[in-house]
């Protein structure tokens, strides 16, 4: 594991396909319990949607899992867990966050998925974890940040699970 500073670690993964994506998803998915906030950073189209659909998916969501690019939010009742997937992409200051009344949503009987979370910056919850999806010559490549001792438990628990991984 390698130390960004005192408060953040730094786990990177090679995702070499979608399979992979969802796989992880899958490992992740139990880890996080309500309370928790996860920003998912990264290229457009390089899978943040596609890992929250397998995160969702490992739950046994069955419905549609489709990206909140025009509603902001899409929201998942789970075994009477809340889930939203936020995506900020639209946004062209961070104010509106505020002006969305978002901030509600953010709730210790919740988990917030939070795509494009640099477009609310100053407004939006920290972290727990932060995962940077990014596209690499033969797939994905994808740092999982933990910000909290939350985010560090589900990143130990997450890289005994992928034993290539590079820390």
């Amino acid at each position: 594991m390698h130390s960004l500073d005192d408060n953040q670690f730094t786990l990177t993964l090679h995702l070499p396909d979608e399979a992979a994506t969802a796989s992880l998803g899958r490992q992740l998915s139990p880890l996080l319990h309500p309370g928790m906030v996860v920003w998912l950073d990264g290229d457009l189209g390089a899978g943040k949607t596609t890992l929250v659909r397998s995160l969702l998916r490992a739950r046994n969501h069955v419905g549609p899992v489709k990206s909140p690019s025009y509603t902001l939010v899409e929201i998942y009742v789970i075994s009477r867990i809340y889930w939203y997937h936020f995506d900020f992409y639209r946004f062209n200051f961070p104010e509106e966050f505020l002006d969305a009344g978002l901030g509600e949503y953010f709730r210790d009987d919740a988990i917030c998925l939070v795509e494009w979370p640099d477009k609310a910056v100053g407004y939006l919850p920290a972290a727990d974890l932060v995962v940077r999806i990014h596209f690499a010559e033969n797939g994905r490549k994808l740092d999982v940040v933990a910000c909290s001792e939350e985010g560090l438990k589900c990143m130990r628990i997450l890289m005994s699970g992928w034993p290539d991984a590079a820390a």
